[in-house]
């Protein structure tokens, strides 16, 4: 089995990473996005791999028997977007992408183009309701 690249990054710190992008708006909503997250959430984020910004972790084995460690929630300022990692599937997630703005999204992650883009309390939400889904899993 192929081993996950991406971990917890012991090398450079999240302040660091966010003070390295080049693309001033996209610079300005990481900042932003730090803020918001710790608005919802008693983690302090860390680095993983070289470009996500993560927050707490969990254990995951799979009936295959494939298993490793993941972030709960994050971000990450690619240059297209920045994608906001949260994991689908709760209760009212529908709900609340109904009500959140301008966005695409992915599996497990939303591509927002700039922050006035969405509704930042319903992104709060979704930050929020996710971490105690994936909390939840028993995997």
């Amino acid at each position: 089995m192929a081993e996950l690249k991406t971990k917890p990054n012991q090398g450079g710190g999240v302040n660091d990473f966010i003070e390295s992008i080049e693309h001033p708006k996209r610079k300005a909503d990481s900042k932003e996005l730090l803020k918001v997250f710790a608005e919802v959430l008693d983690e302090e984020p860390i680095m993983w791999g070289s470009s996500i910004i993560g927050y707490g972790s969990y254990h995951y084995k799979y009936p295959s028997g494939r298993e490793g460690d993941w972030f709960l929630t994050g971000f990450s300022p690619r240059k297209q977007n920045l994608s906001v990692y949260i994991m689908a599937g709760f209760e009212n997630y529908e709900e609340l992408l109904n009500k959140l703005g301008k966005y695409k999204r992915g599996k497990s992650c939303l591509y927002i183009n700039k922050l006035e883009d969405v509704n930042i309390d319903v992104l709060k939400q979704l930050i929020g309701e996710s971490v105690k889904y994936v909390s939840q899993i028993k995997w």
